[in-house]
């Protein structure tokens, strides 16, 4: 179980709304400052409430990952339990990654107004991925824990701009974005592997949104339909955007088509 309480960020609305609130779940190998360079600002000044979980060992300082290889999935869908009940009324729910993986796991007990996935691992874990890129891109293996260290080097820059973004943003830009990454714990990866085994229990009836760029090289455009399948969701492909659909040049397609959905929630 996590060993401290985890942190929540509250972005406060620009205006008066009665609009849900909405609580941004960042993905691995990140944090909660992911969501507030470009899409908490947004939807502050539509008057929605903003708030972004923290999970247990992941944090902008440090010192917050102290003991990270202690903490796995289910520790993080307790942080997200508490931080569903720590607010004033039910959220909205928008997870990137991993943290669609806990977001799941989390409304297979709790509920939330609505959901919305964007790049999700797949029901097949992340085994496919780890394959592919081992026989296709070696080089991101060798190169992340570089780039999760702060000793990103030009060879880097070019091996996670291929991954992670889209292939319209030159890989010096991602400079900008090494702040918001950060090592993650090798049980909750392990753990992603191994999804596929585990046996899924009952899930929310809300409202679900899977979305995903057409340039994603982790999990591809085309594994989106087995979430969405599962949630009876919606499904988004956000042109052009890569697995960082959320910082990314089609960032603004992205939080429209977010938009879109939330207001058809109504």
């Amino acid at each position: 179980m996590p060993t401290k309480t985890p942190v929540i960020h509250h972005y406060p609305a620009h205006q008066a709304s009665t609009q849900p609130p909405l609580l941004f779940v960042h993905g691995g190998y990140s944090h909660a400052a992911l969501w507030s360079v470009r899409l908490i600002p947004y939807f502050q000044d539509l008057g929605y409430n903003c708030y972004a979980l923290d999970f247990s060992g992941h944090g902008s300082h440090p010192g917050d990952r102290l003991n990270l290889d202690d903490f796995g999935i289910e520790d993080y869908v307790t942080d997200l339990a508490t931080a569903v009940a720590s607010l004033p009324v039910e959220p909205v729910l928008i997870a990137h990654s991993m943290g669609c993986l806990v977001s799941q796991r989390f409304l297979e007990h709790g509920t939330a107004h609505a959901v919305a996935f964007l790049a999700p691992v797949p029901p097949t874990g992340t085994g496919g991925t780890a394959s592919r890129f081992a026989l296709t891109m070696p080089d991101f293996f060798a190169e992340l824990p570089n780039a999760v260290n702060g000793a990103a080097n030009e060879k880097t820059m070019r091996t996670m701009a291929s991954v992670y973004f889209s292939p319209s943003l030159a890989p010096e830009e991602t400079v900008q974005y090494l702040p918001l990454i950060q090592p993650e714990s090798e049980k909750a990866v392990a753990e992603m592997l191994t999804a596929p085994f585990r046996i899924a229990r009952s899930r929310a009836r809300i409202p679900a949104l899977v979305m995903g760029g057409s340039a994603d090289q982790v999990f591809p455009a085309s594994m989106l339909f087995f979430t969405a399948a599962v949630w009876n969701a919606r499904t988004q492909i956000i042109d052009g955007a890569g697995h960082m659909l959320m910082l990314d040049p089609q960032w603004p397609d992205t939080a429209g088509k977010l938009l879109e959905w939330l207001e058809s929630l109504a």
